[in-house]
């Protein structure tokens, strides 16, 4: 395998540094965090219904944000058409569902 020499007067002077887990452990706690407050908030009983619902998905959303981010590594160059194809299915799914809600409780 080769590699790529540059010279000293390239402009290019930037060398990939590798991910160490440092960023993996901060997102790994706060995933628990994140975990943790959820189900305080619905093993509190206390709390209205849908303040914990919005909650838990407000939570949800930062979840699936984090973890596709840091560990599937989408946050990276070069991954812009698995984020594409995803947020095309997140579009198709949320449409049927909304669809198949109204079709359900059409008048």
């Amino acid at each position: 395998m080769t590699t790529k020499q540059h010279s000293p007067d390239s402009p290019v002077k930037h060398r990939h540094r590798p991910e160490g887990p440092q960023r993996h452990i901060v997102v790994f706690v706060f995933s628990i965090v994140l975990t943790l407050i959820a189900f305080a908030a619905v093993a509190a009983g206390g709390v209205n219904p849908t303040f914990a619902v919005i909650l838990l998905l407000v939570m949800a959303v930062l979840q699936v944000i984090l973890q596709m981010g840091f560990w599937m590594h989408l946050k990276d160059k070069g991954h812009m058409m698995p984020i594409i194809f995803m947020l095309g299915g997140f579009f198709i799914a949320g449409t049927c569902i909304i669809m198949s809600l109204y079709w359900v409780w059409w008048d």
